[in-house]
């Protein structure tokens, strides 16, 4: 650091780009270039003399001045519905872990399931020129609201940041899509296949487009089989663990015939159904077998072990990460369909006589 003399004696001052350059003996655009652009067009001998000029003189990049002069930062903003739910963070995670290698500082947000609580932090990310924005989470059927939030991100778009979707393909942007409806059909003719006929479905928020392709495939696949899905049996609640224990309390006090299956739409709100049946001494699978969607890592200390469908939830954060690296056409977006994979374990061991 350099020392001010007379009036400013003592008082520490910043260092400059231009003093890096001083120190290696090279240019300003040549330092700047090491910096800020990757070393492109610049000779090894010239890095390593700048990178070690840098680092006698203590010099760190100002990133604000920078988003500043380039018109973007290294920023990327992920927006999730419940950073608490695995289902979230192990995307997260993936994208984070492929983010870091490439040096970008990733934000993390979580916002209320809507579109509007999105569109306010894409908003965020243009005024703070990040470089990404990454929405997980399902759409919702408010057509208004949807529109809202793809026109805040085209604006985003149009001023030079990319923009990736985790889930439906409905903001005309590059989007990592799980296969929701094929997943549960295919998970509803396992259930099936096991001697199950009587089932109740714990499903969440009723405007969530994830839950709709859940329920709908999850229909389609016992229709399959000739199985009914009779409707007061889909019950509405929270994507969470405690909708999941609510809605698992309005099957028990309907009073009627316990179904031999309780399908979640997704994990979080199985353990939550878990959780209830055990409260009430209902052996599962024994008396009531359970299954959720998505298979995420808490499931390794859920007793007995869930039936799920698993989505490879670290890997599509990856995805999504390389997606933002690479960029892609303008007006030609990306679209990557995410196969889920049934797998069957002790909570829905097949039907046999009920005590």
């Amino acid at each position: 650091m350099h020392q001010d003399g007379g009036a400013g004696r003592g008082r520490v001052s910043r260092v400059t780009l231009q003093d890096v350059a001083d120190r290696a003996g090279v240019s300003i655009t040549t330092a700047s270039r090491v910096v800020n652009d990757g070393k492109r067009g610049v000779g090894a001998e010239l890095v390593r003399r700048v990178q070690r000029a840098a680092a006698e003189l203590g010099y760190t990049a100002n990133l604000q001045a920078r988003a500043v002069a380039t018109g973007r930062s290294s920023m990327v903003g992920i927006v999730v519905h419940d950073v608490a739910d695995p289902y979230f963070s192990s995307i997260a995670a993936g994208l984070i872990e492929t983010a870091s290698r490439e040096r970008l500082l990733v934000c993390i947000s979580a916002a209320a399931a809507n579109e509007a609580a999105e569109r306010e932090y894409v908003s965020l990310m243009r005024a703070q020129r990040a470089r990404a924005v990454v929405l997980v989470g399902s759409r919702t059927d408010g057509a208004a609201g949807r529109a809202a939030l793809a026109a805040e991100i085209a604006a985003f778009v149009g001023q030079g940041g990319r923009a990736v979707c985790v889930g439906q393909p409905l903001l005309g942007v590059d989007t990592i899509s799980p296969e929701n409806i094929a997943g549960a059909d295919a998970l509803a003719r396992a259930l099936a296949g096991l001697g199950h006929r009587r089932f109740a479905v714990l499903a969440g928020p009723q405007s969530s487009i994830t839950v709709q392709d859940r329920i709908e495939g999850f229909r389609a696949g016992l229709a399959a089989w000739s199985i009914g899905l009779d409707p007061a049996g889909i019950v509405h609640a929270a994507f969470t663990r405690d909708g999941g224990y609510a809605a698992m309390s309005a099957i028990l006090a309907s009073g009627g015939e316990l179904p031999d299956c309780v399908f979640a739409v997704n994990d979080v709100m199985a353990v939550g159904a878990l959780a209830r049946l055990r409260a009430a001494g209902i052996s599962v699978p024994g008396d009531v077998a359970v299954a959720g969607f998505d298979d995420i890592l808490t499931l390794r200390d859920v007793t007995p072990p869930l039936t799920t469908v698993r989505l490879p939830l670290t890997r599509m954060g990856e995805m999504a990460a390389s997606m933002v690296l690479t960029g892609g056409e303008p007006g030609r977006p990306r679209i990557v369909p995410v196969p889920g994979e049934v797998i069957v374990r002790d909570s829905t061991l097949p039907r046999g006589p009920r005590g």
